[in-house]
């Protein structure tokens, strides 16, 4: 498995966000975080579509987290911009098995399953929060 640079980014812009007592235009974020304007708009699109971060127009716009860091987990950005954490395709439901159509009848799909729940476990436990402190 391996965690998009979108996704890094989704976590460096909360994390600059968390920073941030008050609104903070993309820009300032984009400078912050060193994503391009355009690549830290598309993101914070994604963020206040998932309800983690809210958007202001205007002047006097900008960004906030919609939730406390202690309530966004590590686990929840990934999900939200690269879907669910599976470290084999074979894990998404869409995908068949060359070797055996019926995926609960093998042993590497029990594994990589496995190794997946441990993978999101540990992801969930770590908040923007932890990452802060």
């Amino acid at each position: 498995m391996r965690i998009t640079l979108e996704s890094d980014y989704a976590l460096r812009i909360l994390t600059a966000l968390a920073l941030h007592n008050d609104k903070v235009d993309a820009k300032t974020l984009s400078d912050e975080t060193h994503v391009t304007q355009r690549f830290t708009l598309k993101i914070l699109h994604k963020l206040v579509q998932g309800d983690f971060v809210k958007s202001y127009k205007g002047v006097q716009g900008g960004y906030v987290l919609n939730a406390s860091p202690k309530d966004i987990t590590l686990k929840d950005i990934i999900e939200l911009i690269d879907g669910p954490i599976a470290i084999s395709r074979c894990l998404e439901t869409s995908e068949t098995c060359a070797l055996n159509p019926d995926k609960t009848a093998c042993i590497y799909h029990h594994i990589f399953d496995t190794i997946s729940l441990d993978v999101a476990r540990k992801l969930q436990g770590i908040t923007i929060y932890d990452v802060l402190n």
